[in-house]
């Protein structure tokens, strides 16, 4: 890889800053796109697939994350993750992510460990092609899985111990894929 590649991709991985804003109760912003943090792509290569993906920052200054899934070699996935300490979500029971996407299913992930195999919690949405839609994923929701297999007797989701946060595309379908990202928010819902 170049130094002028490894420079590019190092601006793009650090995009968002995870940050918590305690003033607005109702509305946590944890990834906002004039801020800077780590995100790393982590794909079916892992287990001998062939998918791509990256991230990148767009023209307008959202996040995107697009790429090609393939079924070959037994694969069938790519995803991103946030790498930067995440704030304490304590009180937190719901994200809400505004994307838009290309019509095909993607996963909202969390993790509440650092390692590469640690469980995933995750909560999926549908997007509408070329529309921008607010997903609220309700953290009671997520299902902890993993390497794509549901656990069973893992305890609910904490938001006290959320690690890190990613998207996944696993739809069992092959083709280029892209998510755009304009923000993510922890939020508490009303009630």
């Amino acid at each position: 890889m170049s130094n002028r590649l490894k420079s590019s991709f190092l601006a793009v991985a650090t995009f968002f800053a995870m940050h918590l804003t305690a003033q607005n109760q109702s509305a946590l912003p944890i990834a906002e796109p004039a801020r800077s943090a780590d995100w790393q792509v982590i794909n079916d290569d892992v287990m001998g697939g062939i998918s791509t993906s990256q991230m990148r920052v767009s023209t307008k200054g959202t996040l995107v994350f697009a790429g090609r899934v393939s079924l070959e070699n037994n694969g069938g996935f790519a995803s991103v993750r946030s790498v930067s300490a995440l704030p304490d979500l304590t009180g937190c029971d719901a994200f809400v992510v505004r994307v838009r996407g290309d019509g095909r299913r993607y996963r909202f992930t969390v993790r509440t460990e650092r390692s590469l195999d640690s469980a995933v919690y995750q909560a999926e949405f549908v997007t509408k092609a070329g529309e921008w839609q607010e997903h609220r994923l309700a953290l009671k929701e997520f299902v902890p899985t993993f390497r794509g297999r549901v656990l069973s007797g893992r305890p609910p989701l904490d938001p006290a111990k959320i690690a890190s946060v990613g998207f996944l595309i696993s739809d069992k379908q092959s083709g280029p894929f892209g998510l755009e990202i304009d923000w993510i928010k922890a939020v508490r819902l009303a009630g």
